[in-house]
């Protein structure tokens, strides 16, 4: 069994305001609910993220989603891995099934058809050979505000890669598409993003980043000025990932986190092999990764 694809990510943090100012700068919206907020794209009918106040940030849980109707059936499979079922965490957020991975994390799995992302018009652009785009300046057209069509993927951090790919393999079905051994794992859930979860290797469980997609190159580079004119100014970027070859730019949340605009990630099918040895640089042609990128901001839960 596997799960359709990634949902949304729970984030409990210690201010709402501050939490919808962020998301909303970023170019999302943001909706208050009887306990939470709910972050969304634009154009788009899907959770992607859902915040909730506590006295201190942490990640609250990861959803993914299954087919609907299927509900019954996972249940049979996630008792027969002997994985204890939970009750939900009540008010907006305690619909589905609920259980705990290895390391502790609240995992949701609910019954939703994952929602398309915004259309989006094709942009001509001129390649060396094909020449789309003439007797017309793209600069004019090029300064929309960033406006993420979907939330690709997130990376959390866990105590063991290899415990943690091995648990979300066996519970949903995940698939390990690379690793660099000791640093991180990429899966995924079948033909489409080279990856939509994975882990990086810390001494406890948090969230590392959230991944956002963007139309073009441009919208990656005006949603990090806007960000740094709204004065977030901590960040990683221009650069473009060597697993998964993703356009990047990184921006550091007001809780340590980070959440990144990307766009031309790899796709890949059934036949991809995941190759478990990789000791490749996270980036090529990119400014310095910051001595703390890698660092768990989170603290140790009780």
């Amino acid at each position: 069994m596997r799960v359709s694809g990634l949902l949304h990510y729970g984030l409990q943090v210690p201010d709402l305001d501050t939490a919808a100012d962020f998301y909303g700068t970023f170019g999302l919206d943001v909706s208050e609910r009887s306990t939470s907020l709910a972050v969304r794209c634009v154009g788009r009918d899907q959770d992607q993220t859902v915040l909730v106040e506590g006295s201190d940030k942490r990640l609250h849980h990861v959803s993914f989603a299954i087919t609907p109707g299927s509900g019954p059936q996972w249940q049979r499979h996630l008792e027969a891995q002997h994985i204890e079922l939970l009750d939900g965490p009540g008010g907006d957020i305690g619909a589905g099934l609920w259980f705990a991975d290895q390391d502790g994390n609240l995992v949701n799995l609910l019954e939703r058809e994952l929602a398309a992302p915004r259309a989006v018009d094709t942009i001509p652009v001129n390649l060396a050979g094909s020449y789309q785009r003439v007797d017309r300046a793209r600069w004019l057209d090029a300064d929309a505000p960033a406006v993420p069509r979907r939330l690709g993927h997130m990376l959390i951090f866990t105590t063991d890669n290899v415990r943690a790919e091995q648990f979300y393999a066996a519970a949903l079905g995940l698939k390990l598409s690379d690793r660099v051994p000791g640093k991180a794992s990429f899966m995924n859930s079948g033909p489409g993003d080279h990856h939509i979860f994975g882990f990086i290797q810390s001494s406890h469980p948090g969230l590392h980043h959230s991944s956002w997609e963007v139309e073009t190159f441009d919208q990656l580079a005006i949603g990090a000025r806007t960000m740094a004119d709204s004065g977030h100014r901590v960040g990683w970027g221009l650069g473009r990932h060597t697993l998964g070859s993703n356009l990047f730019h990184y921006i550091r949340d007001p809780w340590g986190s980070w959440i990144e605009y990307f766009t031309d990630i790899d796709q890949i099918t059934e036949e991809w092999q995941a190759r478990t040895d990789w000791t490749a640089p996270p980036a090529v042609w990119c400014p310095m990764m910051p001595e703390d990128f890698l660092q768990n901001q989170e603290d140790k839960r009780d």
